[in-house]
């Protein structure tokens, strides 16, 4: 909305809180960090509301936006939905 606001094609990747903090978990004990889980799902949250109520390009889709929610999707799935979008 801000970078390319006329862009063709524009996506917002979006999953639940829940499932980016394991996805975060999993990433970062991966790489040998120790992380509670419950603290990266508790800083996601408020991310979250942080980049979301910024008065300077707010965390929110355009309205012309396509919004993919990869919650219960793999990361080929989702590039295989956005290939088919770019079509």
């Amino acid at each position: 909305t801000v970078i390319l606001p006329e862009a063709e094609l524009k996506i917002f990747l979006t999953a639940s809180p829940e499932t980016r903090a394991q996805r975060r978990f999993e990433e970062v004990t991966g790489r040998g960090e120790e992380r509670d889980h419950a603290d990266i799902l508790a800083n996601l949250y408020e991310r979250d509301r942080i980049d979301s109520s910024r008065a300077v390009a707010p965390l929110r889709p355009a309205p012309d936006a396509i919004v993919l929610d990869t919650t219960d999707l793999s990361v080929d799935q989702v590039l295989d939905r956005i290939q088919a979008l770019v079509g």
